[in-house]
């Protein structure tokens, strides 16, 4: 018995032409799918190649392929405009705001996944409601000056504790875990906070991952917030920062593109870490319940 590679093997009775047919439609698929990937990469490309370039390089042909590269542009925009002190916010505000709200969380997604007291799904259906609104700006920005936060890492981090899509991702996950653990658990004496962690935790960890990716990259990429909340350098995030970059580099685009990439980078190996969890918890998430 031989195997064709490469080719859909024709059914019994099926007419050549459907199979002639279906090859079509496939190598359409990937040419449609490659044209998409030239299209998502192409700047990323363009970005890399003009961060490794000088500025004389870059002035004479913009679009021209890099012929000798550098990492000088990289080390200039790590020394100018405060650049450590942006990540090192950065950092902070997305690690303080994903563990709150991941271990919070967990806590409030639980119960309401199991339907353990009356409201659980009126209060999930107000998540799934919430995915819809738009951001409460004027409200949220009177909360935060009437509690004194206003300008604080503290205000700033606390606009960040709650994600509805995490939260939603999480119940439903949680609603594939049998139910018969938890008997198990109260048997054996076990507490909440100790069932949660001690057997909830590992069994929902690609869904917690996924929250984790979502939710921090959120965090990293905003702008609008912290140029609303935060009016002092000291405290602008990486984001915020690269506003002040622009206005120390000017037309310099190789330092700027150098200073995105740097931007990016922490995000990167967040999500190369994680990514074995994601696409299982966004799938878990998104089809059980």
């Amino acid at each position: 018995m031989s195997l064709t590679l490469g080719r859909t093997p024709r059914l019994p009775g099926e007419p050549a032409s459907v199979s002639s047919r279906s090859r079509l439609v496939k190598i359409a698929s990937y040419l449609v799918l490659g044209a998409f990937s030239v299209f998502y990469v192409w700047p990323l490309f363009m970005l890399v190649n003009t961060s490794l370039r000088s500025l004389p390089q870059y002035l004479r042909d913009p679009a021209a392929l890099v012929t000798e590269p550098s990492l000088a542009n990289f080390a200039e925009a790590w020394r100018l405009a405060n650049f450590p002190q942006y990540i090192l916010n950065s950092v902070l505000y997305t690690a303080t705001a994903t563990a709150i709200f991941v271990a919070t969380s967990l806590f409030v997604a639980f119960p309401v996944a199991r339907g353990y007291f009356r409201g659980a799904n009126a209060i999930l259906t107000l998540y799934v409601v919430a995915l819809f609104l738009p951001p409460a700006l004027i409200p949220q920005f009177q909360l935060i000056l009437g509690l004194g936060l206003y300008n604080t890492r503290p205000g700033f981090i606390l606009l960040f504790l709650i994600n509805p899509i995490g939260m939603i991702i999480l119940v439903n996950y949680m609603k594939s875990i049998p139910r018969e653990l938890d008997e198990s658990a109260a048997v054996d004496g076990a507490g909440y906070l100790r069932y949660v962690f001690s057997v909830i935790f590992p069994l929902i960890r690609p869904a917690v991952a996924t929250v984790t990716v979502l939710h921090a990259i959120g965090i990293w990429n905003e702008l609008i917030l912290p140029t609303i909340y935060l009016t002092n350098k000291d405290y602008f995030p990486i984001t915020r920062g690269l506003i002040v970059f622009e206005g120390v580099y000017g037309s310099n685009w190789p330092g700027l593109a150098a200073a995105v990439l740097m931007l990016m980078l922490p995000m990167l190996v967040l999500f190369i870490f994680l990514q074995r969890y994601i696409i299982g918890g966004l799938t878990a998430g998104a089809v059980k319940g």
